[in-house]
């Protein structure tokens, strides 16, 4: 029985994968997930670990992992289908009879709905006697009336049912409207009741690429608080994928991005030109959202705020950034704390000259390496100099190390070689330290796990099946990569066969618009096969994840296809070997 992923997804909404595992695993917090020690191998040192995000497990020592499903298959040696009931019996929800529930679907494409006519009321109200200071808010931020526009900029009054009243007139109900976020629930002495989330706020009507209105921004506009009131996650909204306007900056953006703080920052840019500015909701940026913008573009330019809060996101965005392998800008904003501010006081021109002098990233790690040490005196330049030689020992390229050695030995009248020396020693440790760090890990698998029993093939043909590795993990990351190398792609590459299974599988996923994440594959693979579908998935976060390297990976096993098999002098007979090495002679 195949079950829809709209029922899959429901069931992972209404599953805490953490309350599924507590019972058999005693779990500590770690971050953002959760660590303990693994239930199928005898371990001291905890390295299982708990994703509730995406509702995946993975062990780092057995490199036992997938979903809850999977986990409760392990568990309870059950089949698949036995194991979904479980989970569907536990969140209260029935099994699709035929194998297919669109509830969630058409639930979905209701949100949706109520999310467009609500974007459609708050715009309305701008017009309107209570939404004329609301309007005034905006043209005195030097908004014109067309961008007001084109950006769908609206007023949430100052009343607790206006919206629901309206949304109510148009057949929508209010425990719809409260799954989409636009109400709250009330319950007083036993009576429920529904009210406005959004109320006297100005209204950003936050749209994804495909163009659906999927959540809002509320500004209030006096001092009070919260600032900010923001849609929570929905069905069809998550903040941490959240992107706002890439809906407009996808288009003829020259494969650049760039990424302002907050609303205001983006239209004003937008406004003035800059049409590919985005801004990423939440408190902090995500990889979720990095990978998500790097498939509409090759170069990010960061234009956070001058402060210190903006200087942190700036360094946090790097380091995310620097995973994606696109090219990354730091603009330093001068003569005004945001772009709005620039732009209002000197114009677009000065704010365009500052992106054409942006840093990128090694200068921008130098300066911040530089602030607040006095070079004037010997002990300041070797405080700058260790930290600055840490920097460049990250480069990769030598020519790129060699300009900033350079540069660094002119301004602080340091011998160069000596520069160089201390760069090449930062990085002979770091990859010593990284090197023992791999070797520790290989070794604890190596004894636990002996070799990869789900995929023997895989160490007879390593080369081969790093590259199907690969292109797996891009392709479940990345499915926006199928489109543009579908004419190139094909299982019959694939020399190991557990992978052409995998690949096959994600293929025919794609072919039919379904999700590529490990759970929702499940139901094709034994327990023992999604470990491999795990670890695959999870070595996707070590990849550059670009369409480049999927096409690097389509080239190596089209070569590697193409080799002659190699024969095994054992497994010749004795005629057999001689013809072989008659033959051999002659060539």
């Amino acid at each position: 029985m195949r079950l829809s992923d709209s029922f899959l997804e429901q069931l992972r909404a209404n599953t805490d994968i953490e309350s599924v595992i507590s019972p058999y695993v005693n779990l500590r917090r770690r971050g953002k997930n959760l660590v303990g020690l693994c239930p199928f191998h005898n371990e001291k040192t905890p390295s299982f670990t708990v994703y509730p995000e995406n509702g995946s497990f993975y062990c780092f020592g057995c490199g036992v992992g997938g979903d809850v499903i999977t986990f409760v298959r392990r568990m309870e040696n059950l089949d698949y289908m036995e194991a979904v009931k479980q989970l569907a019996d536990r969140a209260g929800m029935a099994l699709p009879e035929d194998g297919y529930d669109d509830t969630l679907a058409k639930k979905r494409t209701a949100v949706l709905a109520a999310n467009r006519a609500a974007a459609k009321f708050f715009h309305s109200q701008l017009f309107t006697d209570r939404g004329r200071h609301a309007l005034n808010y905006f043209l005195d931020r030097g908004l014109t009336m067309e961008t007001i526009r084109h950006f769908g900029l609206g007023f949430a009054p100052d009343d607790w049912r206006a919206l629901k009243n309206h949304l109510n007139e148009q057949g929508f109900d209010d425990i719809l409207l409260e799954s989409a976020n636009l109400l709250r629930r009330s319950d007083k002495n036993g009576k429920v009741s529904y009210y406005d989330n959004f109320r006297n706020r100005v209204m950003f009507p936050i749209i994804d690429p495909r163009g659906n209105v999927i959540a809002f921004g509320g500004r209030v506009l006096d001092d009070s608080k919260p600032k900010y009131i923001n849609t929570s996650d929905t069905l069809v909204y998550k903040k941490s994928n959240g992107v706002f306007a890439l809906n407009f900056a996808k288009k003829g953006n020259d494969g650049k991005l760039i990424i302002a703080e907050g609303y205001m920052d983006v239209i004003a840019l937008h406004q003035a030109g800059f049409t590919n500015a985005v801004a990423c909701l939440g408190t902090a940026l995500t990889k979720e959202q990095a990978n998500l913008l790097s498939r509409y573009a090759d170069e990010i330019i960061l234009s956070y705020d001058a402060d210190e809060a903006g200087q942190k996101a700036t360094a946090r965005a790097l380091g995310i950034f620097g995973t994606t392998g696109m090219e990354i800008k730091v603009l330093r904003l001068t003569g005004g704390k945001d772009p709005d501010e620039i732009i209002k006081k000197y114009g677009a021109q000065r704010f365009r000259d500052i992106i054409n002098g942006a840093a990128n990233d090694t200068e921008y790690r130098l300066l911040r390496a530089r602030q607040g040490i006095d070079l004037s005196t010997d002990d300041g330049k070797v405080k700058y100099l260790s930290a600055a030689t840490e920097v460049l020992a990250g480069i990769p390229s030598p020519v790129e190390v060699d300009v900033y050695a350079s540069r660094l030995a002119n301004e602080l009248g340091v011998d160069k070689l000596a520069i160089e020396s201390q760069v090449k020693y930062n990085k002979r440790e770091g990859l010593r330290k990284r090197r023992m760090a791999q070797r520790e890990q290989d070794q604890k698998r190596l004894l636990i796990n002996g070799q990869n029993t789900k995929n023997p093939e895989r160490s007879q043909h390593l080369r081969a099946a790093k590259a199907e590795e690969t292109l797996i993990a891009s392709l479940m990351r990345n499915p926006d990569f199928y489109n543009k190398l579908k004419d190139e792609l094909s299982a019959d590459y694939f020399v190991t066969a557990l992978n052409r299974r995998i690949f096959s599988v994600i293929l025919s996923r794609l072919d039919e618009g379904g999700n590529t994440e490990p759970y929702f594959l499940s139901s094709e693979f034994t327990p023992d096969e999604m470990d491999e579908v795990e670890r695959i998935f999870r070595s996707a976060a070590q990849l550059s994840n670009t369409v480049d390297e999927c096409a690097d990976c389509i080239k190596i096993l089209k070569e590697e296809k193409n080799k002659p098999e190699t024969v095994k002098a054992s497994e010749l007979s004795d005629e057999d070997f001689a013809k072989l090495f008659r033959s051999d002679k002659r060539e």
